[in-house]
């Protein structure tokens, strides 16, 4: 069930009307569990046991590491169990395939001929963020950092909750288990202002990323035959600002919704494309995701704590994660472990990314700003080509390096990805040091109100699709 369909629509005025009409919490508890399950099963209902099995399983060892001492055996036994289950749940079904093709291509090295079986494994919608979510509070529990919940029935919702189940934010269990506990009461004003996300959330979807930038980003990363540096470059850039608005725009969706219902999720992005080297940008990019490896991953490998070598090696690691994370596949391991050299490059650079250093400097804080920007566009190659082949054919494009190729691009598309780029990346040197609410509560009533329908307009005439959210592979 997409957000952007006339299903979801109606799926959620029925919720939301359904939430605000019952008196009882309970009440209104299981009727967001049953539709969260409803929600998810709806792409496919077998693997809404697979949720529950991962939810229970969860659940159960949390209450069993709360009654083991802190530091024995048993709880990390516990622990292990919660790990292999989760892992080897994301791993089979993500991560099987790639696996027995790498072996295959292993074993052809060494001279051994090894026909793997054939596996038509569908991958689970969202199964890696609702991995990550549920394990974060079996981690939390071992730590010593969260007491485990006695309710199966809230535990299930945390980790089915429909808004943000398939892409994210991933939600810690610390951050919306206490939401449970007691109703937060319907105010007019926060309703209004989840209304408006959500229409944001899917202007950013349907309007500026399938019908603005997709076409272009498409055409270009599709194309077999060698480019012409500029439509290579227009496809990169088109393609920076689909993945931005597609995945921003569910995060933005997910929010709404959820404030809709009266629960508080975690801001997912704050103007990415206006930091200061790529430490910041990582502050910026997918929040949930990076402070979870952060605090996860790169802090329990030993963080900056044994010295510059250790640190780096931690950060290439921990940008490998991340990589593998999004996809079953080497481009995407390229695309972390490129970004872990960026940071490996910011951190013995020093203080050369620092913002505040050139806080009054507008020049300097521009280039910077671009320069990081132009660095990030490079990833985007290897985490949107289908293959390796395809990234160097664009990249060598983009450096010119290919004197003689096809002009694919029109020039209205190039117009359309060059105005709305221009226009991503000016509100994002705009407000990158406020927030999104902070801004828009300076408007006026008048023009909030003539930008919201213009939106909605938007929406109407565009009429979308229903392409799926990009990060809904992984």
């Amino acid at each position: 069930m997409l957000f952007n369909s006339l299903t979801f629509v109606v799926f959620f005025a029925l919720v939301l009307a359904g939430f605000w009409t019952l008196k009882s919490w309970n009440a209104r508890k299981n009727l967001l569990l049953v539709a969260s399950y409803v929600f998810y099963g709806a792409w496919n209902p077998p693997f809404a046991l697979l949720l529950f099995l991962s939810s229970y399983v969860d659940f159960l060892l949390g209450l069993r590491m709360a009654k083991t001492p802190q530091g024995s055996g048993s709880r990390r036994g516990w622990l292990l169990v919660s790990l292999t289950v989760n892992l080897g749940m994301l791993g089979f079904f993500k991560y099987g395939t790639f696996f027995l093709e790498n072996l295959q291509w292993l074993l052809a090295q060494m001279g051994i001929v090894y026909q793997p079986p054939t596996m038509d494994i569908v991958l689970p919608v969202g199964i890696s963020f609702y991995t990550f979510q549920s394990l974060t509070y079996t981690l939390d529990v071992y730590r010593g950092t969260l007491q485990p919940t006695r309710s199966l029935r809230d535990f299930a919702f945390f980790v089915a909750f429909f808004p943000q189940l398939v892409a994210g934010p991933i939600v810690r269990a610390a951050d919306f288990l206490p939401q449970c506990d007691a109703p937060a009461p319907l105010r007019p004003g926060r309703m209004a202002w989840g209304l408006f996300l959500m229409t944001l959330g899917l202007f950013q979807k349907v309007v500026l990323a399938d019908t603005l930038l997709a076409g272009a980003s498409e055409t270009v990363f599709g194309h077999r035959g060698p480019l012409v540096p500029l439509d290579a470059w227009a496809g990169v850039i088109a393609f920076s600002g689909q993945i931005f608005f597609d995945f921003s725009g569910y995060s933005t969706c997910a929010i709404g919704a959820a404030l809709c219902l009266g629960f508080s999720l975690v801001d997912n992005f704050r103007f990415p494309y206006a930091a200061i080297g790529f430490s910041d940008f990582w502050r910026r990019w997918h929040i949930s995701l990076s402070s979870l490896l952060r605090d996860y991953v790169y802090i329990p490998l030993g963080g900056n704590r044994k010295g510059v070598a250790r640190a780096s090696i931690n950060v290439l690691i921990v940008m490998f994660v991340g990589g593998l994370w999004h996809g079953a596949a080497w481009t995407f391991v390229a695309w972390g472990v490129l970004h872990g050299v960026y940071l490996v490059i910011e951190r013995t650079l020093g203080g050369v990314f620092n913002a505040q250093r050139w806080s009054h400097s507008f020049l300097a804080k521009l280039v910077l700003v671009l320069a990081t920007y132009v660095a990030v566009c490079v990833t985007w190659v290897f985490f949107r080509a289908a293959d390796f082949p395809t990234a160097a054919r664009i990249l060598g494009a983009m450096a010119g390096q290919i004197p003689v190729g096809d002009a694919l691009l029109s020039t209205r598309e190039l117009l359309q990805v060059a105005v709305v780029t221009t226009g991503l990346l000016t509100s994002h040197w705009c407000l990158r040091d406020t927030t999104l609410e902070s801004a828009l509560t300076r408007w006026p009533a008048w023009l909030l109100t003539t930008v919201w329908a213009l939106m909605a307009c938007a929406l109407i005439l565009t009429q979308g699709n229903g392409n799926a959210f990009i990060y809904f592979q992984f």
